[in-house]
C-alpha cells in the first residue's frame, strides 16, 4: 500500500430506486459543470458586448450536441455491451457518457448553430474555452466520488483505493488485480490539475492571439496532449497498437489543431494576415496603414 494511499468510501449514487432510476454523483456534478459553464459564458458575453440571447441559443445547441456526442463515444467504446442489446443505447439515464464526445459534439453543435445564425463563431469559441475547463473539472469531481475509470496500480508514493461495495473502481481493482482495495493512480486528479494549468494558460493568453478562435484551439490542443499522456495510466479497452479510444480521438484532434495553429495563429501584434474568423480578414498591418493615412489627412 502506498504511503499516501487515500480511502474513497463514498456511495457512487445519490439516489438509487431499484433498477428503475438512479442518480449518480457523476451525473449530478456533470449537470452542475454544464450549468456553471453556461453561466460563465453568459458573463463573458456581457464583457465582450455580445448578444446574450444569441450566446445562450448557441449554448443550448452545444449542450444538445454534447449529450449526443458523449453518448455516441461511450457506446462506441463499449460496443461489446450495446451491440448485444441495442435498446440500451438510448437509456442515457442509466449512465454512460464519454467526455471526448461531449467536447467535440458540443463544439460541432454550437458552431453549426452559430454558422447558420451568422454569429461570430471564433469569438464564441474563445469565450467558451475557459468555461469548458471549469465545467470539465467539476464533472471530474463526480468521477472521484463515483470511482469512475479503472487505473493502473502503484506501489509507492500516492494513490487511492475505494471501499464502497458499489464503487466501479473497487470492482475494477478486483477484476484486474484480485484485490478490491488495491491502491491505484488517481488519474482523475492528474486530469484536474492539467485542466487548471490549461485554464491559467488561456487566461494569460486572452487578447494576445489572433485570429478569433485561437484561444479555443489552444484549449483543445492542451487538453488533447494531457489526455493522451494520462490515458496510459487508465485501463480502458485497447483498440490497436496499444492505443485506447481516447488516444485515437486525441491524435485526430491534434492532427487538425496543430497544423491550424502553425499556419494561422499569431500574436495579436503580428503584421501577418491570418484572418479574424469573424468576417474581417484584414491584417493588423493593413489596419495600421489605414490609421496612418487617416492621421495624415487630419
Amino acid at each position: 500500500m502506498p504511503i499516501a494511499a487515500i480511502e474513497i468510501p463514498f456511495n457512487p449514487n445519490i439516489v438509487a430506486a431499484g433498477g428503475n432510476f438512479s442518480l449518480s454523483w457523476h451525473g449530478f456534478l456533470s449537470f452542475v459543470g454544464v450549468a456553471v459553464a453556461v453561466w460563465m459564458v453568459g458573463r463573458a458575453a456581457v464583457r465582450e458586448n455580445l448578444d446574450q440571447e444569441m450566446v445562450y441559443n448557441t449554448a443550448i445547441f452545444g449542450i444538445v450536441g454534447g449529450i449526443i456526442g458523449a453518448r455516441l463515444v461511450h457506446v462506441a467504446d463499449n460496443w461489446g455491451i450495446y451491440g448485444d442489446d441495442p435498446g440500451r443505447i438510448l437509456a442515457i439515464w442509466s449512465g454512460g457518457i464519454g467526455l471526448w464526445g461531449g467536447i467535440l459534439g458540443g463544439w460541432i453543435g454550437g458552431a453549426t448553430y452559430a454558422w447558420f445564425a451568422k454569429a461570430p463563431i471564433g469569438r464564441l469559441m474563445d469565450i467558451a474555452a475557459p468555461a469548458m475547463f471549469v465545467g470539465q473539472t467539476i464533472g471530474r469531481i463526480g468521477d472521484i466520488i463515483n470511482g469512475e475509470h479503472w487505473s493502473r496500480a502503484l506501489d509507492a508514493g500516492w494513490g487511492w483505493y475505494f471501499t464502497h461495495p458499489d464503487s466501479p473502481a473497487r470492482i475494477g481493482a478486483e477484476r484486474f488485480f484480485g484485490d478490491p482495495e488495491r491502491a491505484v493512480h488517481p488519474t482523475v486528479v492528474y486530469e484536474i490539475i492539467w485542466n487548471m494549468l490549461g485554464l491559467y494558460l488561456i487566461t494569460r493568453l486572452k487578447g494576445k492571439l489572433q485570429p478569433a478562435g485561437a484561444i479555443w484551439m489552444v484549449y483543445i490542443t492542451w487538453y488533447s496532449v494531457g489526455r493522451f499522456s494520462i490515458q496510459y495510466l487508465r485501463l480502458d479497452d485497447v483498440k490497436f497498437w496499444g492505443l485506447q479510444e481516447a488516444h485515437l480521438i486525441a491524435i485526430g484532434v491534434l492532427a487538425f489543431t496543430i497544423p491550424y495553429m502553425i499556419m494561422k495563429v499569431r500574436w495579436a501584434n503580428s503584421d501577418i494576415n491570418v484572418g479574424s474568423g469573424d468576417g474581417d480578414n484584414r491584417s493588423v498591418g493593413r489596419r495600421k496603414r489605414d490609421r496612418q493615412r487617416q492621421q495624415a489627412k487630419g
